[in-house]
């Protein structure tokens, strides 16, 4: 028989990790372990570095424009589409048929990357590559489904690390492979193909959760008191229909309840203000991931690859981040009081360390503004996530970033259409330096609907130690 309370829900959590021969019970970390590792491997992707260089080089002979204007932006829109399908899916089909997507999409994308000719070609690619990087909350989700909550903190610093790790080992790599080996593009994107195709069949040997945050709770969740047990009028009582009848009706309103659940909480300013700052920033900084090879390739039009050091920057960023990430956990300031002030300061340096990116005629400096790009974007980023869930329940929490990482993917999507795409104003890539720059316009609207400090008690909690929320969002945040 179950056991009660606390002990029953970490028994029910356990018995998700049951194994399959001779009904023997491994430890939980042992499954934690092979899904870290398959993240890992996941991103072992060392001709990544290299696709723009490859793209506009002999091997498949593209032009800047065409690149610029034509094949990227496909990324933007199609991520739009499919990051909410993407979303539900996941939870819908427990994670593992999302992970299965994920690798399928990322084999496309190198399959076309290599074989591919045309400019439709290389825009699916965009799209295959799209679906694996909406498909990433899988990965971030499926972990916190193998462990009890108690837990949820140690795996999700394990499963963060195995990526950025991965991220790491990948460009240092790739670097390695073209300065030293003298290894052309191509054969790196064959090297690329076979660790992807090797993930896919470890995706394979993933073990299936039976339960999700929304539409798999289990048995005990579903009859216990929850958050969306108490937005619902009279308790959850009783009413007509069975219980086919019930979930159908649960389907149907209970997102609508949390989302009006959703605007209590967000009468606070600083949930308000951390919640805007993931918008703008979160857009401004992958516009200048996806387009910053573009820019390198324009400012060092080389034709020697040994001489092509785009992995060593992919590297030294994610290394960067990955300190900044962790030295924000143990920051302790009154971020009520001081909120505002970083914010303005770190994306006042982000400004320039992108002006300095898109007017210099330095690869040397252009790499090392990145970096630091990077890493000041990172350092902000734990800080924000727990700003934002410290006053959420977890339900809540997975909808509230799920809305901010879509409204920023709008926003993404919008300036990708009027500033990029050839449909556009079809600008250079040095010439949209300066659409990317007026996101920091946006601020001044941050500080002027977030003037004065929240009444006391009304701000969400200080953080006490080092790292995520110890509940931290199953539908989290960006890896890397």
């Amino acid at each position: 028989m179950a056991l009660p309370g606390p002990e029953g829900e970490k028994q029910a959590a356990a018995a998700v990790a049951v194994p399959g021969p001779g009904g023997r019970l491994p430890s939980w970390w042992c499954l934690v372990f092979f899904l870290c590792f398959y993240g890992f491997l996941a991103q072992m992707r060392p001709g990544e570095s290299f696709i723009t260089p490859y793209l506009l080089g002999p091997h498949k002979n593209f032009t800047q424009k065409q690149v610029t204007n034509e094949i990227t932006p496909v990324l933007s829109y199609s991520y739009l589409a499919v990051l909410v399908p993407v979303f539900l899916l996941t939870d819908y089909l427990r994670y593992k048929p999302v992970l299965l997507l994920q690798g399928l999409s990322y084999v496309s994308v190198w399959l076309l990357l290599l074989f591919g000719r045309t400019v439709l070609h290389m825009q699916f690619m965009e799209f295959f590559f799209s679906v694996a990087v909406a498909a990433r909350i899988a990965y971030s989700s499926y972990i916190f489904s193998l462990v009890p909550p108690a837990r949820y903190q140690r795996v999700a610093g394990c499963s963060r690390a195995a990526v950025l790790l991965g991220v790491f080992t990948s460009s240092v790599l790739g670097q390695l492979l073209v300065t030293v080996g003298g290894v052309s593009f191509s054969t790196l994107n064959y090297i690329s193909l076979a660790f992807l195709a090797f993930s896919l069949v470890l995706a394979l040997f993933l073990k299936r959760p039976k339960r999700s945050l929304f539409f798999n709770r289990s048995a005990r969740a579903r009859a216990s008191p929850s958050e969306l047990d108490q937005m619902r009028p009279g308790g959850g009582g009783g009413g007509g229909g069975g219980p086919a009848a019930a979930r159908a009706a649960w389907r149907d309103w209970a997102l609508v309840r949390m989302l009006r659940e959703l605007a209590r909480p967000l009468r606070l300013p600083q949930l308000r203000l951390w919640s805007l700052w993931w918008v703008f920033s979160s857009a401004g900084y992958y516009l200048v991931v996806y387009y910053v090879h573009i820019l390198w390739n324009a400012v060092n039009p080389t034709a020697d690859s040994t001489r092509v050091y785009n992995g060593g920057a992919d590297a030294a960023s994610t290394l960067l981040g990955a300190i900044t990430s962790f030295a924000a956990g143990f920051v302790k300031i009154r971020w009520a009081l001081w909120a505002q002030l970083v914010i303005a300061g770190v994306t006042a340096a982000q400004a320039g360390l992108v002006f300095l990116m898109y007017r210099t005629s330095s690869i040397w400096l252009c790499y090392g503004a990145f970096v630091l790009f990077r890493g000041s974007y990172q350092f902000l980023v734990p800080i924000a996530t727990f700003q934002i869930a410290s006053s959420l329940s977890q339900e809540l929490r997975a909808l509230a970033f799920g809305i901010n990482t879509f409204l920023a993917t709008v926003l993404k999507t919008a300036i990708t259409l009027v500033v990029s795409d050839k449909r556009g104003l079809g600008l250079p890539v040095h010439s949209q330096g300066l659409g990317l720059l007026s996101r920091a316009g946006g601020w001044g609207l941050l500080d002027g609907s977030l003037r004065g400090r929240p009444a006391p008690g009304q701000g969400p909690r200080r953080s006490t130690g080092p790292g995520l929320p110890l509940e931290p969002c199953p539908a989290a945040v960006p890896l890397a």
